[in-house]
């Protein structure tokens, strides 16, 4: 009785299955190890593990929902995702909870919610719809370049004005899926460059508007303020700038010797280096953490870096093997459909789970500037593991209920798939 209740709550990939419970593993082990700073502050002892074990069993109960239900309803929901999408992201613009000078979070009956995690999840969901609808023998239809960028463009113009490094993952996830769904190598070209040049256009922008002297990162939370003091649809656009600015000077300037190196300016990219550093490759062991005490965000955002302390090279290899196999799994998963759809759904939440698994990684060890990404599925944080855990269980939900290609002849061989049918 007990294998037949377990077999019917954990449907769908196993393989998936096994990399979500070993990084929910990692979660537990590295969170309560990561947590002393919550735990200092609020007297107790137990209390941030169990909100974070409670938050991993209400995101494993999300994706068990999500997988029993067969992924082609997905595209009933995609207009009311989008509706409810933009609403909330003009809604945390306007009325928002500020956190270290960017207004990301809304809370809805004392559940904190981040709404870019929603609109990432739906930018997805609808270009996956836009791609198998406009796909032909030859790959995409010209036209679903333009319905892609339209809507890709008015959904990252809105998370860049809080949060640049989520609309800049959401790009690149959505470039990924156009790539997998054979758009014109023509127009992607094109794309590349346009944001290529964006981008220069930007970072000008930036160090034109912003003042590292007053990055919320380095002197407390100045930047609301002058946010304030600069009028003009640019400079609200850019009103993190200061923030943006600190974080790309203090990336690209020159290695500063150990003993001059100023750790209340640069705390968290120092003690993150401390940390690794800390490992001596075969790492401390789990619970031994130092550096934990000193890294404001070691439960979150830094929080590879004290898995690298604790667990040592082996230990990160691993982690990052997990992701590796979650994406080359998914690609299996996606191969195996008829339909369009549900591969391409399948893979954009696959590769939106990655590459922001590496935004993170790349981070805490200092190859790319700081930007506030959580480890997906292993990070500290309701709203953030909640909707990992649902995409998770939407790539359940493609290999459990997505119509499988048949590669079979008549007379029993094997016969290689050429085309997968418009969805």
């Amino acid at each position: 009785m007990s294998k037949s209740i377990i077999h019917n709550l954990f449907k769908g990939d196993k393989t998936i299955w096994m990399i979500f419970f070993f990084l929910c593993l990692i979660s537990v082990t590295e969170v309560y190890s990561a947590s002393s700073s919550l735990t200092y502050k609020g007297g107790a002892f137990w209390t941030p593990i169990i909100g974070h074990v409670g938050t991993i069993i209400g995101g494993t109960i999300a994706m068990v929902v999500m997988l029993n239900i067969p992924c082609k309803y997905y595209k009933l929901a995609t207009p009311f995702l989008i509706i409810l999408s933009l609403f909330m992201l003009v809604w945390v613009l306007c009325f928002g909870q500020s956190t270290n000078g960017a207004a990301r979070w809304v809370s809805i009956l004392g559940f904190h919610f981040q709404p870019s995690e929603l609109a990432k999840g739906t930018v997805v969901l609808a270009t996956a719809q836009i791609l198998s609808g406009l796909q032909t023998e030859h790959g995409a239809d010209k036209r679903a370049y333009r319905w892609i960028m339209g809507l890709t463009g008015l959904f990252a113009l809105l998370i860049m004005m809080e949060n640049l490094s989520t609309a800049l993952l959401l790009c690149v996830t959505v470039l990924g899926m156009m790539f997998i769904g054979q758009v014109p190598r023509k127009q992607l070209l094109t794309l590349i460059g346009s944001v290529i040049g964006l981008g220069i256009l930007i970072l000008i922008l930036i160090f034109a508007i912003g003042d590292d002297t007053k990055a919320d990162d380095r002197q407390g939370p100045k930047t609301e303020q002058v946010a304030h003091e600069k009028p003009g649809i640019i400079t609200r656009m850019f009103h993190r700038a200061d923030t943006w600015k600190a974080r790309i000077e203090d990336f690209g300037s020159k290695d500063v010797p150990p003993q001059d190196v100023d750790l209340d300016k640069d705390g968290q990219k120092a003690h993150a280096a401390i940390a690794i550093a800390s490992s001596n490759v075969i790492g401390v062991g789990p619970g031994n953490s130092v550096e934990r005490d000193f890294l404001s965000q070691a439960f979150s955002d830094f929080i590879y870096a004290i898995i690298i302390e604790e667990m040592g090279i082996e230990g990160a290899i691993f982690v990052a093997a997990l992701y590796i196999f979650l994406l080359f799994r998914t690609g299996h998963i996606a191969s195996q459909c008829e339909n369009n759809f549900p591969a391409f759904l399948a893979m954009g939440y696959a590769i939106l789970l990655v590459t922001q698994a590496l935004f993170n990684m790349l981070v805490a060890v200092g190859l790319v500037p700081v930007t506030g990404q959580p480890l997906p599925l292993i990070s500290r944080g309701g709203s953030s593991m909640l909707f990992n855990c649902l995409y998770l269980g939407a790539i359940l939900s493609v290999s459990r209920t997505a119509k499988k290609r048949d590669t079979t002849k008549d007379d029993g061989t094997v016969q290689e798939a050429t085309s997968t049918q418009p969805a």
